[in-house]
């Protein structure tokens, strides 16, 4: 993706509430949904580049039609998916690039292109572990069965730093399975920071659609109650988090 081959090249790469939940009338349950623990809760063989960026005012338009266009000198051109900011965060656009099992950079001066600077005010970059391909993609809907099905699919992107001393609980709590009355997600996934922003994991919770993400935070709020619920536990380790929505653009 050409924003990522623009940050690759100046930057250093060293080597990484929104609960989880269940699609209702889904025809097959996607990788880290449905039951499922998150994919990249286990195993995180490959490093992905993860891009937030804000648009200058008045260049929304120009820069989602750059970040969601294929950079053909990628060796992977197409690993790339591209989330529309709609209702959280002060981005308008995450862009999260597969890297395969290693990632390097290179010297090469300045890559954006001379008519493509002035369209974000404000970014930030971050290489992170996560899933293989293979399974990002099916949990979050892209890969080659479902992509053609899946455009109305609703995202829910969250970025945590966890309290001191309490790393290893709270990517506990993220990584439960997908369960439980009510949930309705079809999709999750969770990444490490490996180097870049101020967080340390991001988790992903897909939806079919903007129905199924309101039934889910309809049981969600009700079970806020219960002192054991998922609220509370993420409150037990988190020392700063962010939700936001948003739709699909790319693929």
């Amino acid at each position: 993706m050409k924003s990522v081959t623009a940050i690759l090249t100046t930057t250093l790469l060293i080597l990484s509430s929104v609960p989880f939940v269940q699609a209702q009338g889904t025809p097959k349950p996607a990788a880290g949904g449905k039951g499922a623990a998150p994919a990249g809760a286990g195993k995180r063989t490959d490093i992905y580049h993860v891009h937030f960026t804000k648009a200058a005012l008045g260049k929304a338009v120009q820069l989602g039609d750059w970040l969601k266009t294929p950079d053909s000198s990628n060796p992977m051109p197409d690993h790339f998916i591209v989330l529309r900011h709609q209702d959280g965060d002060a981005w308008d656009y995450v862009v999260i690039t597969h890297m395969g099992p290693t990632a390097s950079v290179k010297a090469a001066g300045t890559a954006v292109p001379a008519d493509k600077r002035d369209l974000s005010e404000w970014h930030t970059d971050t290489f992170v572990n996560g899933p293989s391909w293979e399974e990002f993609t099916k949990a979050m809907g892209i890969d080659t069965d479902s992509k053609s099905n899946t455009t109305g699919s609703v995202y829910s992107v969250s970025y945590y730093r966890p309290a001191p001393g309490h790393r290893e609980q709270l990517e506990k709590s993220l990584s439960q399975a997908a369960g439980g009355r009510g949930d309705t997600t079809v999709g999750n996934v969770l990444m490490q920071h490996l180097e870049g922003a101020a967080w340390t994991f991001l988790t992903i919770a897909r939806y079919n659609s903007w129905e199924d993400f309101a039934t889910g935070e309809k049981s969600a709020i009700a079970q806020t109650t219960s002192k054991d619920s998922p609220w509370y536990q993420l409150r037990e380790h988190t020392a700063f988090h962010t939700d936001t929505l948003t739709d699909r653009i790319a693929p």
